[in-house]
């Protein structure tokens, strides 16, 4: 027997479930009540300084979301994920606006400029990510403009391609204060549209610029020696990917870190050369 909502709660159930589809988590599932668990147990103390428990409830209750008819407060919720659309600037376009002037996490009130979404061709099978925008990406709105920027231009050139038949984006799409690193909860926070880029683009390869990017795209705590060198097999968490069966995931250097040490150029280098034998690709002048 299903017990009535109040008003408050049906609102804050629909914020809930508006926040994980604009991470795209689309589908909730409800649970059978515990019988064997008093229901008096169920918030103690102890659960009370447990977040992950905090966390979890309202998750398991919106599963009822669909349930609430009265008031129409659900009705501003999308049906549908961007999967279902199949023109790609159409689903890029969707992510962009579920993203809207983002004050998700605290970089909306550290200086940033503006939103930093990602560019490229939508159907590109490469695709580069980085870690975040620097300040000449904050002024111009577009991932890897600046000195890097151009650095990762000749790389994508020396590759026999042109920065236009790539996607290129950054794991937070917001310049952090003095383009520290990111930190985890803004990670956390932002990588889910990127991953839902990821599920529209729908890339052959993707290759991480950097340890943060690829700290977060595999989840991996290692060290760049460890993580260079070979090919992940990557799916993007949390979407729907359709016949899409996932990417090749490759890490190698931050075109800012070899900026400042030119030495490891080289090694960058044996990176892409491997990308490129899995892409076919050839560079210019090689016949």
């Amino acid at each position: 027997m299903s017990v009535p909502l109040d008003l408050p709660l049906r609102r804050a159930l629909a914020e809930r479930v508006r926040f994980y589809r604009e991470l795209g988590i689309y589908d909730f599932y409800s649970r059978e009540p515990q019988t064997f668990k008093p229901a008096e147990a169920v918030d103690t103390a102890e659960d009370q300084d447990r977040p992950e428990l905090r966390e979890e409830m309202p998750a398991r209750k919106s599963a009822a979301a669909s349930r609430v008819e009265d008031e129409n407060v659900f009705q501003v919720l999308r049906p549908e994920p961007e999967p279902s659309i199949m023109d790609p600037v159409a689903a890029l376009n969707r992510i962009r606006e579920d993203l809207g002037d983002c004050t998700r996490c605290k970089l909306h009130k550290q200086g940033r400029k503006q939103i930093v979404f990602g560019v490229g061709n939508p159907k590109a099978d490469l695709m580069f990510v980085g870690e975040g925008p620097g300040a000449d990406e904050d002024a111009q709105g577009e991932p890897f403009v600046g000195r890097a920027g151009q650095l990762l231009n000749n790389m994508i050139k020396a590759m026999g391609l042109r920065r236009e038949q790539v996607y290129i984006a950054n794991v937070v799409k917001c310049r952090p204060p003095g383009n520290r690193t990111p930190e985890r909860d803004e990670c956390e926070t932002c990588s889910p549209f990127l991953m839902r880029q990821i599920a529209v683009i729908k890339p052959k390869v993707i290759v991480a610029l950097g340890a943060v990017a690829a700290k977060n795209l595999l989840a991996i705590n290692a060290p760049m020696a460890e993580l260079r060198g070979r090919f992940y097999d990557f799916m993007p968490s949390g979407v729907r990917s359709g016949e899409w069966q996932g990417a090749k995931l490759a890490v190698t250097y931050h075109p800012a870190f070899l900026l400042r040490d030119p030495r490891q150029k080289g090694e960058a280098w044996k990176d892409l050369q491997m990308v490129m034998k899995y892409l076919g690709l050839k560079p210019p002048g090689s016949g």
